[in-house]
């Protein structure tokens, strides 16, 4: 064979294999030789371009430069970014199955290698943070990196994960902090998933989509379908089966931008390397299935008192698959096919009285196999689920185990969950609450006691707080466990701290080491101090919530020290939006302490009727309110206004929307945070104030409106009735303006009020 022939045989191959995927290089290769064999062929060419072939899909499988990671790396950066870092999906670095990255050089650049897209994706997140020092982050999604030079390593640093599974999200989640999230909010999330290694996130977006056409198909009017697909604050608790309807009825307009945006999340998701867990069919239907299309549905009773749960379908009738499959049918058309499905049923209290469990669980399980064979069941471990009936049922793999509240309660710990896979999960966050709040130093520890306990069982970590956007520490942490030694634990946070601010800062390391041991590191599962200055107004608060608590756990001096060493860097480190975050937040903490035993001394002066102490006392209390919500204004993070516009906004995605549609979305923005539910639901079931939020606009218009209305009662003689706290706070969820904070800088005003509180 001649040079040439040599040359064009190499050039062509190239040139297929380039323009197909590894698969079809693959079955091109068989289809080659077979020609080759029929034709007989001159051996020497077949052998030389069979070489070529097998040698540039290697090539293709290490992927140089996945466009996908290059596409992260300039929407993260900016454009230009990828040229500056050399990536590499190489499958070869592992041998054992467990992703890989490593970290090194090539061609003067910074060269990053994964053995999957996950792994390389977070070892683009472990460059960022721990050598070019570049923490992106919910307050700093995106930055310019035009300007930063990336340090090249001398040595290669090599990383293996002992985690299959990085889980993310809480059902909750997706109301509490997504409902009203845009394709470009979600674009940055899922880009913050990737560099932190997520690869099975929960997703949910477009659920309400499927659910409707199902209903439809099934004979459903769209009255009928309106009374149980909840509105937009409320997908959450409505697809765990604890209401129908609230919130809702959602316009046509609705669902055409949830599928659309389900599609762009989906499809992102499964580009960077992630295997989203979808919502499968456990069971529900609308609570007057039983009337309306004669299936035997059991009554589940209502939820917090207020609302009325969707019926469980027992899986003895005869129509169980018959429905299963529809559902799964239109959950594939419109979010496709996966590894993995969560199912909750019986969540917080449903009824099983007459129903046989194991039959149910293995009916459920059979009807998610059918659909996709070898798939997962997902199964969060929460009050009564798992079921000793379900894991005595299951086969041992057929469970995914979220134990969900690892950092608190740790489920696993009595007996892991018979041989079952489970996850090590951090919920850290209820209602999206707002506060420093946490459990670090178990959190440093639980992974590595449940690995070493149970090393054939422990599958991953996971994230599944009720809400996002606070205490970012913690999730920077819980997601390099896996990628980490135990020991390493010792010296994370000055690590941490390097990578946070792009400097290495004494004041700063000894600040977060002081609120890593003191507010950060709650010694109860009740790791959320909520802020009495939330709390429906009295001199006795014990509680904002009906399940929370505001007893102050923490030495709040030692707050106060963390601040003082923070701000020590206020000149070096102003402008930088990470220490913006930060000390608006560690300032705030201080002033929420503070008012917890400020409330105390009010309610002490107002008992011994010291009214001239009460008055001093109490505006002082209504001043720290007003101060607070100056500083949190200039946090984006930390205004109400972020969270009514982005409401308002997704109307706007939509030609055909109306003042109406805005006033809509409004409410159930304004509602979830609030009264939460009707009347009966905000009271009885204690679901008021659930979701507090310490957010400049609402710290003036809510919380200080009810607490100056608290104490002019008070001074007058009047008591005000929970009927007519309600009324007053339903009556804002119908407002839709906001007092606005002038605009400062949050650094200088952090400074001053602190100085204004604890100053000498």
């Amino acid at each position: 064979m001649n040079d040439r022939a040599d040359f064009q045989s190499r050039k062509s191959a190239f040139i297929f294999v380039n323009e197909l995927n590894l698969w079809r290089g693959l079955v091109l290769v068989r289809i080659i030789l077979h020609i080759f064999v029929q034709q007989k062929s001159n051996v020497y060419i077949m052998k030389r371009f069979l070489f070529t072939m097998i040698a540039t899909l290697m090539l293709i499988s290490c992927g140089r430069n996945p466009s996908q990671v290059t596409d992260l790396l300039n929407r993260v950066g900016g454009e230009g970014t990828s040229e500056r870092i050399e990536t590499q999906l190489n499958k070869s670095l592992s041998t054992d199955g467990k992703e890989v990255f490593e970290i090194g050089a090539k061609n003067g650049k910074p060269f990053i290698q994964g053995s999957s897209i996950s792994a390389l994706t977070t070892g683009i997140g472990w460059y960022l943070n721990h050598y070019a020092h570049i923490n992106l982050s919910w307050n700093n999604l995106t930055t310019d990196l035009s300007e930063v030079t990336f340090p090249v390593p001398e040595v290669t640093e090599r990383r293996d994960c002992s985690a299959d599974y990085r889980y993310y999200l809480n059902y909750c989640t997706y109301s509490y902090s997504m409902a009203f999230w845009t394709k470009e909010r979600w674009e940055k999330e899922i880009d913050w998933m990737a560099l932190r290694g997520i690869n099975i996130p929960l997703s949910l977006v477009g659920t309400d989509v499927v659910w409707k056409n199902v209903l439809e198909e099934a004979g459903y009017s769209r009255e009928d379908i309106d009374k149980f697909i909840a509105g937009p604050g409320f997908h959450a608790w409505w697809l765990m089966s604890n209401l129908e309807g609230w919130g809702g009825p959602n316009p046509d307009w609705w669902y055409e931008r949830q599928e659309n945006l389900c599609k762009f999340i989906l499809g992102r998701m499964r580009e960077l390397g992630m295997e989203p867990v979808l919502p499968g069919y456990g069971g529900i239907l609308p609570s007057n299935a039983a009337e309306k299309i004669g299936v035997d549905a059991i009554d589940q009773g209502n939820w917090c008192s207020g609302f009325r749960r969707p019926s469980f379908l027992l899986p003895t009738d005869e129509r169980f698959g018959e429905i299963a499959q529809l559902y799964y049918k239109h959950l594939e058309k419109v979010m496709g096919k996966s590894k993995f499905y969560s199912m909750d049923p019986f969540h917080e209290g449903g009824r099983t009285q007459g129903v046989n469990l194991k039959e149910a669980f293995a009916t459920i399980y059979s009807e998610m196999q059918k659909h996709s064979p070898d798939s997962k069941w997902v199964i969060q471990s929460w009050i009564d689920n798992p079921r000793k009936e379900a894991l005595d049922t299951i086969s041992k793999g057929g469970f995914l185990v979220l134990d969900l509240y690892s950092d608190g309660t740790a489920k696993w710990k009595e007996k892991g969950y018979d041989g079952h896979d489970f996850v090590w999960c951090m919920l850290h966050n209820f209602g999206g609450k707002t506060g420093l709040h946490g459990r670090f130093e178990p959190m440093l520890e639980g992974y590595f006691d449940a690995l070493e306990r149970f090393p054939d069982d422990v599958k991953g970590v996971g994230a599944t707080p009720e809400g996002l956007e606070t205490c970012p520490i913690l999730y920077d942490l819980l997601f390099e466990l896996p990628w980490m030694q135990r020991e390493e634990g010792k010296e994370w946070i000055k690590r941490y701290s390097e990578a946070r601010y792009g400097v290495k800062s004494e004041a700063m390391e000894n600040g977060w080491d002081i609120l890593a041991k003191s507010v950060l590191n709650c010694p109860t599962p009740s790791q959320d101090v909520e802020a009495v200055i939330c709390a429906r107004p009295a001199l006795d608060v014990k509680r904002v919530s009906g399940w929370g608590t505001c007893q102050i756990y923490h030495d709040i001096n030692k707050v106060r020290e963390a601040a003082t060493e923070m701000l020590k860097e206020k000149v070096r480190l102003k402008g930088n939006p990470n220490y913006e975050h930060d000390i608006a937040d560690v300032v705030r903490q201080t002033l929420t302490d503070y008012t917890y035993y400020l409330l105390k001394d009010i309610a002490a002066s107002y008992e011994k009727k010291d009214m001239k102490s009460f008055k001093e006392q109490y505006n002082i209390f209504l001043d720290v309110i007003r101060d607070l919500d100056r500083l949190l204004s200039q946090i984006e993070l930390f205004s109400l206004e972020k969270w009514t516009v982005s409401a308002r906004n997704v109307c706007d995605e939509v030609a055909s929307t109306t003042d109406a549609d805005r006033d809509w979305m409004e409410w159930n923005a304004r509602t979830l945070i609030s009264v939460w539910g009707p009347e009966k639901a905000a009271e009885e079931g204690s679901l008021h104030d659930y979701s507090s939020r310490q957010w400049g606009g609402m710290l003036k218009d809510f919380y200080l409106a009810r607490w100056e209305m608290f104490f002019n009662a008070l001074e007058q003689g009047k008591t005000i009735t929970s009927q007519e706290w309600f009324k007053w706070e339903e009556n804002w969820t119908h407002s839709n303006t906001i007092t606005k904070a002038a605009e400062e800088d949050p650094v200088d005003i952090a400074e001053e009020l602190f100085n204004k509180y604890f100053g000498n």
